[in-house]
């Protein structure tokens, strides 16, 4: 049996992180997390800790503002996966600086977990939010970091429990708006998913130094395909709301950041398709449920039951 890389997982006590250090040692792989000092006494995170500690997670104290401590970290494992907030992704540059002189890391898998960035056709109004990410993908690509990215789009636990309705944070039963015509399709996987696919890729000679993309059958859709799912479900025709893509776009101007972030990402997903415009290439990116027929995966319309 083929050796199992030593994984390192950093931010393993947020949503995804946690998900990814349990699949990594579901896995067998031995795992390892990143984990600050104050994490131990907070108790939002003790629960997850223990969880983590009880399936075999090896704790390293450290953080990604201690050279020292990442770099004993690094030394010991094989797969580097960083899962922290977009807002914090700059601070993986002292890492990637790390990882290019420790030298022994066959993978790094940065903290992207969205949509491609450099896909992204709303540059301009999404302050930063994917330049940040493309400029951490240059960073490992000019150090020849072995590296795989993740493209999941959305996480299941955004826009999708409002039915794609900004400010709401259950379905409607009423009215909804439809941003665009409608027809854009948009991609939604579960975070839990997600770090499946992302463990099932990070021995895999087929994704590395490539773009692994979740494109999962019944999961890719758009606003009318979505509504149309709803209204079967509740035994009801919604009253439709059209809101075009000039009147979307005024409302995020209007809307000072960071209240109209989830406008920007709906403009992004359903109204210019930036998860679905381009085909993927074969030269530097592949498809998850292509790669691994056999992983199992909440559907949209699953996600939807659970919202009744």
């Amino acid at each position: 049996m083929e050796k199992k890389s030593k994984v390192l997982i950093i931010g393993a006590t947020g949503r995804l992180g946690y998900h990814l250090a349990k699949f990594s040692t579901e896995y067998c792989h031995p795992t390892f997390a990143l984990i600050r000092d104050s994490s131990f006494n907070d108790p939002n995170k003790q629960q997850k800790l223990q969880s983590l500690s009880i399936a075999g997670v090896t704790f390293l104290k450290g953080s990604l503002e201690d050279e020292e401590s990442l770099m004993e970290a690094v030394k010991q494992v094989d797969v580097v996966i960083c899962s922290i907030p977009s807002k914090q992704v700059l601070d993986q540059k002292l890492l990637i600086r790390v990882i290019k002189e420790a030298g022994c890391i066959k993978r790094f898998i940065p903290s992207e977990f969205g949509a491609d960035p450099d896909k992204s056709q709303i540059s301009d109004m999404d302050n930063n939010f994917y330049s940040r990410k493309s400029e951490i993908r240059r960073l490992i690509e000019a150090r020849g970091i072995p590296y795989t990215y993740i493209c999941c789009n959305l996480f299941m636990s955004y826009l999708l429990p409002s039915l794609v309705q900004p400010g709401l944070k259950t379905p409607p039963r009423d009215k909804v708006t439809i941003f665009g015509d409608g027809n854009t399709k948009g991609v939604f996987v579960n975070s839990v998913d997600v770090a499946a696919f992302t463990i099932s890729a990070l021995d895999d000679p087929r994704t590395l130094n490539k773009v692994l993309y979740l494109r999962p059958p019944g999961n890719v859709c758009c606003m009318n395909e979505l509504v149309e799912a709803w209204e079967s479900k509740i035994g009801k025709k919604l009253e439709k709301i059209n809101v075009s893509e000039e009147e979307l776009l005024k409302k995020i101007k209007d809307t000072p950041y960071p209240e109209n972030l989830e406008m920007v990402f709906i403009y992004s997903t359903f109204v210019k398709g930036d998860h679905t415009y381009f085909d993927i290439e074969p030269s530097s990116g592949v498809e998850g449920t292509q790669l691994y027929p056999h992983l199992k995966y909440t559907t949209i319309s699953e996600h939807l039951d659970n919202l009744l």
